[in-house]
């Protein structure tokens, strides 16, 4: 079993014992870890270790301060995580090293994450998005280091050290210290974590500044299709020249604040992108939506359709009704043949600006169009 106290002025204790057949507890002494290098090793290697998943980006980073980050990390959500090993260091020297870290990661763009992964894997051949995909199971956010966190790793933990961690968060600062104590056991070697402050109090420290974003060239927009073949159909759309979204207003919000001239992709979820176009006139309410068929413009509705474009209660909630904007396709595909791999953004809104430079780069490959501008 494992014990750690967390006291205002006391180090942080842990302790293990071995529970023996008769059921007597047998404590396991404390051993010399070989070395800090070869516990940054074991997190790097499996930073499931601290408690929680982690994507590492990057080790022994060079920052423009002239400083080096012992490793780089990413969680689920985009907030970067810096750790950062005590190495017989002063607490005062240590933490004032990871306070500078913090100082310069919260500075770093959305590319400039993507170019650290890239460096620190570039033996993988495999893209941030696509590594993002396979540890977390989710697309990466269109947003990263939304917020940081700071943690000290240590092989013990002093009082002057968890004294100041714990000053500093009240005034907000996202930091915390991770004690691993090593214990042998014969020919058994142990490693034990305990964690000085609640995660879960730096995890809410940890945002607030300014949504970093890749740049956007102005021009893409990415447009989720809910085909299910009753409401809308994606044989319709690819036809006559449309896209649409309806059913309440948080899904025709953004596909409304798409401009005319501007060049869309259409996903359809969880099978795939299955178009490109241009939008060609403003969108409207399915009722009074016009589309020009075979160089005729005529309404929607009088076409004949798979989806109905109707909700239950369209009639009466302005709010309801199926959105309609029409699309000069450039290149569209059937469902079957959607354009699908690991990494390729995602989004939960049905319109939205297409800033991911790996996602872009595939689509414009796919789809033929030339060269990201």
């Amino acid at each position: 079993m494992a014990r750690s106290v967390r006291g205002g002025s006391m180090p942080t204790e842990v302790a293990l014992w071995r529970i023996e057949e008769d059921g007597k507890a047998q404590p396991l002494a404390a051993a010399v870890m070989p070395s800090e290098n070869s516990l940054e090793d074991m997190i790097e290697s499996d930073p499931d270790i601290l408690g929680e998943t982690l994507l590492m980006i990057g080790r022994q980073v060079h920052t423009a301060n002239g400083g080096r980050i012992d490793l780089l990390a990413i969680d689920a959500e985009g907030i970067i995580r810096v750790l950062e090993l005590k190495k017989h260091r002063t607490p005062r020297e240590v933490l004032a090293q990871a306070l500078d870290y913090g100082s310069w990661v919260q500075t770093l763009s959305h590319t400039a994450i993507l170019d650290l992964y890239a460096d620190y894997r570039s033996d993988r051949g495999l893209g941030f998005e696509a590594a993002f995909e396979d540890r977390f199971g989710i697309p990466a956010p269109e947003a990263l280091n939304t917020g940081h966190r700071l943690t000290i790793v240590a092989a013990e933990l002093d009082a002057a050290t968890e004294r100041i961690i714990e000053y500093i968060n009240g005034f907000g600062v996202p930091a915390n210290a991770v004690l691993f104590r090593y214990y042998a056991d014969g020919d058994a070697r142990y490693l034990a974590r305990s964690w000085l402050l609640d995660e879960a109090h730096t995890a809410a420290a940890a945002t607030g500044k300014a949504v970093s974003r890749e740049p956007w060239n102005g021009r893409d927009w990415y447009v989720s299709f809910g085909a299910d073949d009753v409401v809308r159909s994606w044989d319709d759309a690819r036809t006559y020249g449309f896209t649409s979204a309806g059913g309440r207003n948080w899904f025709t919000r953004t596909l409304r604040s798409v401009p005319v001239g501007a060049r869309v992709f259409a996903y359809i979820p969880g099978e795939g992108y299955v178009g490109v176009g241009e939008v060609a006139g403003p969108g409207a309410p399915f009722t009074d939506a016009r589309i020009t068929f075979d160089g005729i413009d005529q309404p929607l509705s009088g076409l004949d359709l798979e989806g109905t474009y109707r909700h239950s209660d369209d009639d009466t909630d302005p709010d309801a009704v199926e959105y309609v904007v029409p699309i000069k396709w450039l290149s569209t595909r059937v469902r079957s043949e959607a354009f699908k791999k690991p990494g390729l953004f995602a989004n939960q809104n049905t319109a939205c600006k297409l800033r991911n430079r790996a996602t872009l780069d595939a689509l414009y490959e796919e789809f033929d169009l030339g060269t990201v501008d």
